[in-house]
């Protein structure tokens, strides 16, 4: 199985399972049709948010503001917006 990955208005756009209050920040791999991460944030004011768009900008090496939460902002299904990659370069980085 690999991750969905589609592209719309120049951004690359998937699922994420977000787990908050994580032990420690790390990319689980996949999880269904999403990717699973889990990251030491509580959800609460959005740092969880905040700190899986960091994390993810790290994984990719592009820089923080190109990855967004799209979708889902309250719930830890959601849908990460990505900008400045090619699908099978933003699938090789997270190893999925």
């Amino acid at each position: 199985m690999t991750l969905t990955v589609h592209e719309r208005d120049g951004a690359l756009r998937f699922a994420v399972k977000v787990v908050p209050g994580a032990a420690r920040d790390r990319i689980v791999g996949l999880y269904g049709d999403a990717l699973k991460v889990q990251v030491a944030a509580p959800p609460e004011g959005g740092k969880a948010n905040s700190r899986l768009c960091e994390l993810l900008a790290t994984a990719l090496d592009v820089a923080a503001r190109d990855v967004t939460v799209d979708s889902g902002h309250g719930s830890p299904r959601k849908v990460v917006a990505v900008r400045g990659l090619a699908a099978g370069v933003l699938r090789t980085k997270l190893g999925v």
